[in-house]
Parts: structure tokens; C-alpha cells; sequence
């Protein structure tokens, strides 16, 4: 696939991400309700079964917003290049903070907090890093086939 294809699908899956985030993180009830009983009980079975207490509900909720912002790193690698990675980082940091603040300002059964922001960033900048890795493979990869004889 050539860059500019890459781009152009990169920017469609960015669009499809971006609706599906806002209706994950601006809906009027957070996302686990209704399963949180369900989350807590799976959580006390592992628990009793030799998973440490560390692994809790705070540390699940906390992975998943990371996991939630991977591809706002790893789109805005692909959209931005790898050069201006750090627009994605600051890009998730705006972009978490504005939901953030959507939920205190007008969805009163959310919680925003601070460590969504920051597990939402973290998300935004590992997707940054995984892009840049991938990038520097298919760039490796490249050149080892231009070397090779053929």
C-alpha cells in the first residue's frame, strides 16, 4: 500500500474512531453501567484464584482508557508523519481533556477525573510509539529488499 492510500484510509478509519469515541465517552451513562456488578464478580473470582489484589477495578477501568487512545497515536502518526509525532500526544491530551470537561460541565453521571487524562495521553502516546516502530520496520524492510540481489 502506498502512502497516500494510506493516508486516505488512515484518515476514514480516523473519522469512524473519532464518532465512535465521542459515543463512548460523551454517552449520558458511563460504560459500565450495568456490567460493573459483573466486572466486580469475574475480578473476585481471579482474585481467589491466585490473580494479585493489585489487579483491581481502578487498574482495569485505567488500561482500558489507554487502550481507548491507542489510535489517536497511532492514526495521527500515519495522518501527521512520523517527524510531528508529538501533535498526536497533544492531540490526545486536548482531546481527552475536552471529554473530560464535557462530563463535569454537562453529563452529571460521568466521572471525569485527572487519571483519565493522563491513562488517555499515555494511550495516545504508546499509539505514537507503535506507529513510529512500525513505520521504522516497513522503512527497514525496504531497504533490505532494495540490497538484496536479486
Amino acid at each position: 500500500m502506498n502512502a497516500s492510500t494510506l493516508r486516505r484510509v488512515a484518515r476514514w478509519l480516523a473519522a469512524v474512531y473519532l464518532v465512535a469515541l465521542a459515543l463512548i465517552t460523551l454517552s449520558p451513562a458511563p460504560m459500565d453501567d450495568g456490567t460493573a456488578n459483573t466486572i466486580t464478580t469475574v475480578l473476585a473470582w481471579l482474585h481467589a484464584h491466585g490473580v494479585p489484589e493489585w489487579a483491581n477495578y481502578a487498574l482495569l477501568e485505567f488500561t482500558a482508557n489507554i487502550a481507548l487512545f491507542l489510535p489517536v497515536g497511532l492514526l495521527g502518526v500515519v495522518l501527521v508523519g512520523v517527524d510531528r509525532w508529538w501533535l498526536t500526544v497533544l492531540a490526545g491530551f486536548l482531546l481527552s481533556s475536552a471529554i473530560e470537561l464535557s462530563q463535569l460541565l454537562f453529563l452529571p453521571s460521568r466521572f471525569p477525573t485527572l487519571y483519565d487524562v493522563l491513562a488517555n495521553t499515555t494511550g495516545a502516546v504508546l499509539g505514537a510509539l507503535l506507529a513510529m516502530l512500525a513505520v521504522d520496520a516497513a522503512a527497514s524492510r525496504r531497504r533490505s529488499q532494495r540490497q538484496s540481489p536479486a
